[in-house]
């Protein structure tokens, strides 16, 4: 188990890592390069930058939504502070990105850290089960929106265990060795899957709004394609 677990800290995590970096690039990049040709062909080319801010803010702290769903928006919002905040504040963590690259940033308490966690992994479980309960949600989630979650929570279950030795009732090396492939395969799949929304998010009121930017002429070529060229609009 030593010799695998060598194997996923080091050039599985190196190669998982790096197919994330460089998929997210990708990602980033064809946004970014489909905004500008839709701006070049665009008949109006403003862009209200304040309120693009405004609805990304409201997104991120959706008051309204959070009034209308408190339970579930609630749920959400505390999932994603948990699973953002552990993982690069984690002083574990960032001890590995100091002795591998020689930086460093402040880490968090580990009693915060405890706290996060087990919120993660009870959130995780709340998003699921409220997912299945509501029938509007239950018909638009698929089974990977679930196994995305629970694949989430699976590194804040056994990093608890590992971080709590006397708790865990499995073997250490094992439980480890789920806890660093279980991260591996959320980075492999990070640009695979929704997970994108971790990079794309900025952009997603820009590209919301350029999407009604129609091209010059566009009314009337709607028009002629319709037949009704010839009929006022």
């Amino acid at each position: 188990m030593h010799a695998w677990l060598e194997w996923a800290r080091g050039p599985a995590f190196v190669f998982c890592f790096s197919f994330m970096l460089l998929g997210l690039v990708r990602h980033v990049g064809v946004t970014i390069w489909e905004i500008r040709r839709t701006l070049r062909r665009a008949g109006d080319r403003s862009l209200p930058l304040t309120a693009i801010v405004k609805a990304t803010l409201t997104w991120l702290l959706p008051a309204d939504r959070l009034r209308r769903e408190p339970l579930f928006t609630a749920t959400s919002i505390l999932f994603h502070v948990a699973i953002l905040v552990v993982p690069i504040f984690l002083a574990g963590h960032i001890a590995l990105w100091a002795r591998a690259v020689g930086v460093s940033w402040p880490a968090i308490p580990n009693a915060l850290a405890d706290v996060l966690t087990i919120l993660a992994v009870v959130t995780a479980a709340g998003l699921i089960a409220q997912r299945l309960a509501a029938r509007a949600t239950r018909a638009l989630s698929k089974p990977q929106d679930h196994a995305i979650l629970i694949l989430l929570a699976l590194p804040f279950v056994t990093g608890f265990l590992v971080m709590h030795p006397g708790l865990n009732p499995f073997d250490y090396e094992s439980v480890l060795f789920v806890h660093v492939m279980s991260g591996n395969l959320i980075f492999l799949l990070m640009p695979l899957t929704k997970l994108t929304h971790a990079a794309l998010l900025p952009g997603t009121q820009v590209v919301a709004e350029i999407g009604w930017h129609w091209p010059k002429d566009s009314g009337s070529r709607v028009g002629a394609a319709l037949g009704k060229e010839e009929e006022p609009v």
